[in-house]
This record gives structure tokens, sequence and C-alpha cells, in this order.
């Protein structure tokens, strides 16, 4: 009994329940817990299940029965609680690996449908052209109300090369969208970079895995070696999560040693935790994977774009690095998934996802249903799409320290004098990290001590902080 909920299955912190959702992987032990049974109402489940079996049109198994009634609580309670039977159980497995089948989507449930979160980069769904909040209502020729969040993972999962078909209905379209789409083989590149121009580099992290830590070093390295480097751009925009040592490892990159990198706090004792920049918290085999980070990473100046489509572990990075002030947050406000998830196992290789805690940033501030408020508003004028965030989904997990806040002006960020000219209504979407990219070219300035825009015409100007040198 020394070893509780943290050695009962997976933490995961990581990206909405869909297509590619992350685990980490913990040890499983077994829990007694004991507390008294609802006499009443399994009684009332009994007599529905007797019901059922007798007096349905067809006649249903009993293990369908039992599966859906366990499905139907862990789905009625928030929108990542959920049963995982044999082959989703296997596919999140597979999953935390960066490499699966499929399309390349991050999902949701909303209203009975499956509602996109964000699709890939460079996966088959993201060259379809299928855009967040973008509603999925068939799966070929098989209607989605009805379906669990597994149901339609299973099915939009697949072999390489084979195709599915999905009925979409986006806003601003009078008719829903056809898209056939060919499943290839997803690999996540969850780590790129680049030198921007001389002394100033790029580096962005798409998803938190179990070797994304690792990779970040190996990208590190080699832009430190390219010379001096005067300032440094952290991109988690549209970072969906993932694991949470993956969080801890990247936060600690960049952290002093022993840094408090997020406290998890729920009802069971082992669910109320402290994860530092120490490599007990973060190295999963006892292997210091930033041991040979470069000095110079540490203290050089740092800007962290989010946006929307960080989720979770993103926002974990980027609230730690904000609340030690190691680095400006700039871009828009963060998706808002505050809440640890953890893979229980069941028998016959099935298991159950649950939220067991909430997590807080080393300053104690819950981001679940509010998420992490840039400290620098810069609009991305390409990104014209609605965004579903979590306070935006059916029974999310209240915020439990701070009322929720909606368009809030007072939450609102400083934001910072518009471009002269022109919308962002008839924009295009840029590719991340290139020349196009706003939000990067005005990272890029406040590194520079330069002044920073907001692409938003409606907005008042104010004075941009210039960064402070770092000894």
């Amino acid at each position: 009994m020394h070893t509780r909920l943290r050695n009962i299955g997976f933490m995961v912190v990581g990206a909405v329940a869909g297509v590619l959702i992350s685990l980490n992987f913990q040890a499983i032990a077994d829990r007694a817990t004991r507390t008294s049974l609802p006499i009443e109402e399994l009684r009332a489940f009994t007599e529905v299940f007797g019901a059922i079996k007798t007096n349905y049109v067809e006649p249903v198994e009993d293990k369908k029965l039992i599966t859906e009634a366990i499905n139907g609580m862990l789905t009625g309670l928030d929108p990542h609680s959920s049963y995982l039977d044999a082959e989703a159980f296997r596919e999140l497995q597979v999953g935390t690996q960066g490499q699966f089948g499929g399309l390349g989507i991050e999902v949701g449930m909303e209203d009975g449908f499956v509602k996109v979160i964000s699709p890939i980069e460079d996966t088959p769904a993201h060259k379809a052209g299928v855009k967040p909040g973008d509603l999925i209502i068939k799966l070929d020729d098989t209607p989605v109300k009805g379906m669990t969040l597994n149901d339609a993972v299973k099915r939009m999962r697949g072999k390489q090369g084979t195709q599915i078909t999905l009925t979409i209905t986006r806003k601003g379209e009078s008719a829903p969208l056809i898209v056939t789409i060919t499943r290839a083989i997803i690999r996540v590149q969850s780590v790129k970079s680049k030198m921007i121009e001389p002394g100033f580099a790029w580096i962005r992290v798409s998803q938190f895995q179990e070797a994304t830590a690792e990779h970040l070093v190996k990208h590190l390295d080699g832009l430190f070696k390219q010379g001096p480097v005067k300032g440094l751009v952290l991109d988690l925009r549209n970072d969906p999560g993932g694991l949470l040592h993956g969080a801890v490892a990247i936060s600690s990159a960049f952290l002093p040693a022993k840094s408090l990198v997020v406290s998890t706090d729920g009802r069971a004792e082992d669910a109320r935790k402290k994860f530092y920049a120490s490599p007990e918290d973060y190295a999963r085999r006892g292997d210091d994977v930033l041991r040979n980070l470069p000095a110079a990473v540490k203290t050089v100046p740092m800007v962290v774009l989010v946006n929307g489509g960080s989720a979770s572990a993103s926002e974990i990075v980027a609230g730690a690095l904000q609340d030690h002030k190691r680095a400006k947050v700039m871009g828009t406000q963060t998706f808002g998934k505050g809440s640890v998830q953890t893979i229980m196992p069941l028998g016959n290789n099935t298991a159950i996802k649950l939220t067991t805690a909430r997590y807080y940033t080393p300053g104690g501030r819950s981001i679940q249903a509010l998420g992490v408020t840039p400290d620098i508003m810069v609009e991305d004028p390409s990104d014209t799409l609605v965004r579903v965030r979590e306070a935006d989904l059916q029974r999310h997990l209240e915020n439990g320290r701070q009322p929720e806040k909606k368009d809030s002006k007072d939450a609102a960020p400083p934001r910072v004098k518009p471009v002269p000219g022109g919308t962002s209504t008839d924009a295009k979407p840029v590719e991340l990290g290139s020349k196009e990219d706003f939000q990067l070219s005005q990272a890029l300035a406040f590194l520079k001590g330069e002044p920073v825009k907001s692409q938003s015409p409606t907005v008042a100007q104010t004075d941009t902080p210039k960064p402070k040198p770092t000894n």
C-alpha cells in the first residue's frame, strides 16, 4: 500500500482525448479502497439491465451492456475520462511513441459529434484541409451521433493506404463538406528548429512524447554550436500536450536546478505531488537527458509562443517559465486543460482513463478552464478559425480555485499597437516558423528590443517592455 495512485497507471496531461492521445507510463499496483455501496442505485441498475435483456428488440450480449455501462459512468464525468477497450488501450500505448496509422488530428467530443481540435502538421488530415473547429458528423456512411469518442477514434485509425470519408460541418459553410482521406503512418516530429537569423534561434515542440526531451537537447546543441545565441523563441503553438514527465523535462532545460515546475492536487494522497527541475522527476530510465545541455540555455533571453491550440503539457511549460520570469509568454490565450488523467489498467488488457487531479503552476495558478494568459497579446492575422477551448466542452472540470472568466477585460494582458492598414479577415494560414509568421516576427522584435505590434486593428497602443539582458 506504500505505492498508491502514482503506481496505478499512467498520468496523462496530454492532448485533448482523440486520435492523438499521449500517456505517461508508470507501474501498476492495486488500490484497496473500500466504500459503502449505493444499494438503491445498484438495484435500479440491475432492473434496467434485466429489462434490456428481456425486452430490447434484439438480443444484447452481457459484455456489451456492462462495457457500455462502464463507459457511460466515465464519459458522464468530464470530457477526458473514458473506458479503453483492448484495441483502444493498445493504440494509446502506440501513440505515445509518436508513430501510428491514422489521419493526424486531435479531436474531442461535443454534443455527440467529433470536434476537431487541431490537425497535426504534415499529415493526411492537414493536407486535406481539415481545420480546427470542424464538426465531423459521419465517418464513411456511419453517423457519429451516438458513438463514443473511442469508437470514433478506432474508426479513424487504420492501416496505411486505406481510405475514410469524413462528412464535416464548418462554420460559415452552407452545406456539409465531404473529404476523403488516405490513412498514413503518422510520425510526429515533436521537435524542429532553425536559426531565424544570426544570433536568434527558433525551436518548436509540437507534442510531448517519450523522446521529446532527448530531441530538444540535440536541437539546442546544434543551434548553440552555430555561434552565440542572443535570443531564443520556444514555439508551443498548436501543441496539444502529451507526457507529464516530458513537460517537466522541457521546463527543466531552461530553469535553474530544483525549481518547482508544476504541482498536482487531487483527492488521493498520491495525487498531491510536486515536480521539480530534477532528474528524479523527469528522467524515465534513470538517464539525465539534460546533462549535456549548453550552459547558455539556462540564461538566454526567451519568448514562449502560445495560442488556443496550446494545451495541457505545453501550458505547464508556459506557466512554469512565466511564473519563474524566465521567459515572456506571447501570443493568445491557451486552451485551458489543467487536469491530470491516470490510466488504470483492468483485466483483459483494458483500462479506464480517469481524471484524478488538477495541476498548478509554480505560482499556484490553476489553468483548468482558464488557460495561460500571455504577457504580451499578439494575434495571428492568418488565424480566422473559431477555437474550441476547455471551457467550451460540456461537463468540463471547474477551475477549483479561480472563477472562470470569459472575455474579461480585467484579465486581459496588455495589447500593443496594430499593424497599419488592413484586417485579418482575408488572410491565409501561414507555415509556423516561416518568414510570413507574424507572431514569430514579433517575438524576434521583442528579443531585439524593438517595438512589438498586434495584428488586431481595434486595439490601442501601449508601451512594450524590452527584454533585460541576462548575466
